[in-house]
């Protein structure tokens, strides 16, 4: 585990360039006019039997944006927040009951820019073996968490597509069991898993 954590630590000191829903869809029309919203999401990785593990969130079914879909815990910055990194971890609290004495901050990844007209900005923590989620049913439906290593192994991402507002959409995609891990997740997943490998 220690080998993951060092190599998580060297990917998080390469500096990269943004990602983007559009990478894969250049000429796609943005949400629409004015500044991106600025948002911020907790990449939690746990020690666990077995190896590290990335702790994820389904949606529950009854939100307006995005229901039932994968996620990690996060969401826009509010006024009281200082940094991304306080969003990210007062969000995470919200969302699945983590106190930030549990996390470690490790660093950022590079923004990510969404279709819906938000930059992302994925933290990376270190999460203390001993956390057990617990879901804030109002905002999530299940947490659970998937093997680092599935979602820093290159091979297991495809690039698929939809049909969103007329026009295919193309987006990655690193399904784990029953759990379809896509869009904006998997893209900052697979930025991850290339600055790993790199």
């Amino acid at each position: 585990m220690q080998d993951d954590i060092a190599r998580l630590t060297r990917a998080l000191a390469v500096a990269v360039g943004p990602s983007s829903d559009f990478d894969l869809n250049p000429g796609t029309p943005a949400a629409g006019p004015g500044a991106l919203r600025q948002a911020a999401v907790l990449v939690a990785v746990q020690p666990a039997p077995g190896g590290m593990r990335v702790i994820l969130t389904k949606r529950a079914s009854h939100l307006k944006h995005h229901p039932g879909q994968i996620a990690f815990a996060g969401g826009k910055l509010d006024p009281s927040d200082d940094s991304p990194e306080s969003a990210a971890l007062r969000e995470a609290q919200e969302e699945i009951g983590l106190p930030a004495r549990m996390a470690q901050v490790l660093g950022r990844l590079a923004p990510h820019m969404t279709v819906t007209g938000f930059s992302v900005m994925p933290i990376v923590a270190l999460i203390d073996a001993s956390f057990a989620p617990r879901p804030d049913p109002s905002e999530v439906e299940e947490a659970f968490s998937v093997p680092l290593a599935h979602v820093l192994n290159p091979d297991n991402y495809t690039v698929q597509g939809r049909i969103w507002r007329g026009e295919m959409r193309r987006y990655y995609a690193v399904p784990y069991g029953p759990y379809y891990i896509w869009g904006a997740t998997a893209r900052i997943l697979r930025g991850l898993a290339g600055r790993v490998a790199s």
